[in-house]
């Protein structure tokens, strides 16, 4: 009975957010292993279609590194990196088409369908709603410590997001799922990067939270704590002390860009706890890191 009753405090904690986040959208990039383990995929699908029938509107935007790499392999294209990013030929751009916007698109999609969820696939360039430019060349420093620019090929960089399409799948109680790829004036697909889409699609959308999915618990200060509230003044004072590095600094600078361009807060958290995503929303205390615009 005391197991039954504890269940019953944890639904009283989590009513205050659920009226608080009635109608409101939350925007969540799926990414790391809550994308590629089976029962994380699972964990995930239900917490969404659990939002959703509480009345949430949830748009989620996924990466697929692993499984583009994995599939460049097999049909004996070398996957290229330069300063983090993939170098993006016209080869390696057919199959991240292929796996971005075709086999991880829809399995996310006939998951969430799978658990009563009415998920929808959409790529980036459907309807031209991410539009984007190539990304001009990236300096990188070699082994020798040489500096050199480095043609990324066709990826871009999004110069604008027309939320039309996602409002009217969102109006209609649909759940979208969205591959980012952008489309450039001429009307060629460009790769672009996920966090950055799902920062500005949240942005676009006046969303109430942007959670990036990750493989770390959240930001940490420098006694290795995790930070469970942070500033946009603070977290930039963390990155400019280092204590905030490597591949942590593009996600706390998505979600200050997000915070400061409209989404009222952003999290990052641990993608390898199952439920990370309910227990970040609908606890008081959460599970990884949030960031707030207040900058004073």
């Amino acid at each position: 009975m005391n197991e039954l009753i504890a269940k019953a405090a944890i639904l009283h904690e989590a009513l205050p957010y659920i009226q608080r986040f009635h109608r409101r959208t939350f925007v969540v990039k799926l990414g790391g292993h809550a994308m590629t383990d089976q029962k994380l995929k699972e964990s995930f699908a239900k917490d969404v279609c659990l939002l959703r029938y509480v009345g949430v509107q949830v748009v989620i935007v996924h990466g697929a590194g692993p499984q583009i790499s994995n599939t460049l392999e097999k049909f004996g294209i070398e996957s290229v990196f330069r300063g983090g990013l993939r170098v993006t030929d016209d080869a390696t751009m057919e199959v991240v088409e292929m796996v971005l916007g075709g086999k991880v698109n829809q399995d996310i999609v006939n998951l969430i369908c799978g658990f009563g969820g009415r998920g929808v696939g959409i790529r980036g360039s459907d309807d031209h709603f991410i539009r984007a430019s190539k990304m001009p060349p990236v300096e990188v420093v070699d082994d020798q410590g040489n500096a050199n620019e480095v043609d990324l090929g066709r990826v871009g960089k999004i110069d604008r997001i027309d939320p039309a399409i996602l409002d009217n799948m969102i109006s209609d109680g649909f759940i979208p799922v969205v591959a980012p790829l952008g489309i450039d004036e001429r009307g060629s697909s460009l790769n672009v990067n996920a966090d950055t889409a799902a920062g500005r699609i949240g942005s676009s959308l006046e969303a109430a939270k942007l959670v990036l999915m990750t493989d770390v618990e959240g930001v940490k200060d420098d006694k290795g704590e995790l930070v469970r509230s942070l500033r946009a003044r603070d977290a930039e004072r963390l990155i400019a002390n280092q204590t905030i590095r490597g591949g942590m600094i593009p996600k706390v600078e998505c979600a200050l860009q997000a915070v400061d361009a409209g989404v009222e807060k952003a999290h990052i958290i641990d993608g390898r706890i199952r439920h990370a995503l309910l227990l970040e929303i609908f606890t008081d205390e959460g599970v990884g890191t949030e960031i707030q615009r207040i900058r004073d």
